[in-house]
């Protein structure tokens, strides 16, 4: 048999794989529920927050961390609470309980504050209120007796 030098050559391809999609609509699927749980988390996070920060205890604590002359002295000015709070605080009838950590930063260095409150008629009465810097001394806030 011969072959013609002029005659066009037609190599078969091979035939095209469809693909159904399936694994795209999959890794998107993914990739939304993944999105929604994150912004769930974050939504609970912010409201877990906001409920602390909105009570007298974390603000007197805070006020108090922030303004005290030998905790600006150690972190350097000026000296501004973070946002994540870790603790519990309980009222019931006018009396409740408080403990609670929170960061710290002044222009030189980081600290965590530590506050244990219980609440009666009077207000909140904190048995401790301590910076501990990240280099340096704790600071006890309390006054002493």
């Amino acid at each position: 048999m011969t072959v013609n030098p002029n005659s066009p050559i037609n190599p078969i391809a091979p035939p095209q794989q469809k693909s159904s999609g399936c694994l795209k609509y999959g890794l998107i699927g993914c990739v939304i529920v993944l999105a929604i749980v994150a912004i769930v988390a974050a939504v609970i996070m912010a409201v877990a927050f906001g409920a602390i920060k909105s009570t007298d205890a974390y603000k007197e604590a805070r006020h108090r961390a922030v303004t005290d002359p030998r905790v600006v002295a150690a972190l350097g000015a000026p000296v501004e609470a973070g946002f994540f709070v870790t603790g519990k605080i309980s009222v019931v009838n006018r009396t409740g309980t408080a403990i609670m950590n929170f960061p710290i930063s002044g222009s030189r260095q980081k600290a965590s504050v530590r506050a244990e409150a219980t609440l009666d008629a009077e207000g909140w009465h904190y048995s401790v209120l301590r910076v501990e810097p990240q280099h340096g001394p704790p600071i006890d806030l309390l006054p002493a007796q």
